[in-house]
Order: structure tokens, then sequence, then C-alpha cells
């Protein structure tokens, strides 16, 4: 497995807790969209730490791009790239994953979980494919949306935001549950699901699809 040294173009924040990295692109390096490698800061001490990001740059584009969430309450990887400045360096591996698209559907997200489809959604709209596909983004505040602007002009409508834990959101209220998914959905027959999330939203998410009579086949999820 190849490993390859990039160095940080820019960085800028899309969030409280979100930065967008570009990096230099490795000569004829090749990744399909939803895919992701693992990532190292090659600052002192942290130069094995890998952990998997997902490219959110399209295959076509001249850089590659991470958006990335900083878990700023332990001494981390994320917290350690959060504090990243332009010029710094890191290093990526060859691209992995099971997560691509299989055909139109809806794609559920929690939090940072949405980073597979970024790519995958920008790849469709490039293809004036999006169809009939919707997002379901599940956060704990409006400051948390990522992309919200782009993610909108993408899917107009049907791009449907669940908030938890902000009792003024205008968005949806609640948790991507068994009964909010039959509300919002309503047909689980003849089309694809992809989730990607935190574990415990995984959990919640799969079993509702399940109960409600989508085909487990036709679930993507990093296995």
């Amino acid at each position: 497995m190849a490993n390859y040294r990039l160095k940080i173009l820019e960085k800028e924040p899309l969030t409280h807790d979100v930065n967008r990295f570009k990096l230099e692109k490795p000569r004829g390096f090749q990744f399909n969209p939803g895919q992701a490698t693992e990532v190292s800061l090659l600052k002192a001490g942290w130069e094995a730490e890998k952990r998997p990001f997902t490219f959110t740059s399209l295959p076509s584009d001249d850089y590659l791009e991470f958006i990335i969430k900083s878990y700023k309450g332990h001494e981390g990887v994320t917290k350690r790239l959060g504090n990243a400045e332009v010029g710094d360096e890191v290093e990526i591996g060859d691209a992995w994953g099971t997560i691509s698209f299989k055909g139109e559907g809806v794609f559920i997200a929690g939090g940072a979980g949405i980073t597979p489809f970024i790519a995958i959604l920008r790849h469709l709209r490039k293809k004036n494919k999006i169809g009939n596909s919707m997002l379901v983004f599940a956060n704990k505040t409006n400051d948390d949306i990522i992309l919200y602007e782009e993610l909108k002009a993408i899917l107009g409508h049907k791009f449907l935001n669940i908030i938890s834990d902000q009792k003024d959101t205008a968005y949806d209220k609640g948790l991507v549950n068994k009964a909010y998914l039959k509300d919002k959905i309503g047909h689980f027959d003849h089309q694809h699901f992809y989730v990607c999330g935190p574990g415990g939203f995984m959990k919640a998410v799969m079993g509702g699809l399940k109960d409600l009579g989508a085909n487990p086949e036709a679930l993507v999820f990093e296995k």
C-alpha cells in the first residue's frame, strides 16, 4: 500500500468545530466518490497516528479535499488537525471503502457522517443525476449543519434537517427513529438507503429501516 506525503494548501472553517482542508493531489491518485483513506499529521509524535477520513472532493479535481470535525475535548488526531495550518504536511494512503452510489435513494447522515455523501452528491449534481434522491441530515443544533447552502442547492426540498438538542430550531425536532422515517420517506421498497453516522445512530436507523420493510440488500453503509 502506497503512502503519500502532502502539503495543506488551504484550511477553511465550516462550523464551530469542522474545517475544510484542501491538499495537494498526487499524480495519478484515484478514488471513487464515497471512499476514504487513512490520514496522519506529520508532527512530532503524531506521524503514526492514522485515522480514516472521507474524500469530499471529486475524482476529477486537481486537489484532494477533506471535511473534518475536531473533537476538542480530548487530545486526539482530530484536535491536532483542527490546529493544523496551511503549509503543514499530512500523510495519506490509498483509497478504500464500501460506500458507493448504487442508485436513487435516501441518504441518512448523523453529524460528521455526512462526509461520505458529499462527494457522491456533488458527483451526481455534476452529471445531472440527482433524480429523486433525498437527504435526511441529523445534528444536535443548527450550527452543527455542515455545508447547508450547498446541500440545499443540490437537493432543494429533498434536503431534510432534524435537530435533537436545540429547542428553538425551525427544522424538524427529535431523532431519526422508526416513526420519523415512516413519516418522511413513505415507501421503503425499490430504493436504496445510504446510512452513515455514530454507532448508536446507525443501529437505530438500520433497525428502523429493516422494520419498515427496506430490503437489507439495498442498505449501503461502511462494512
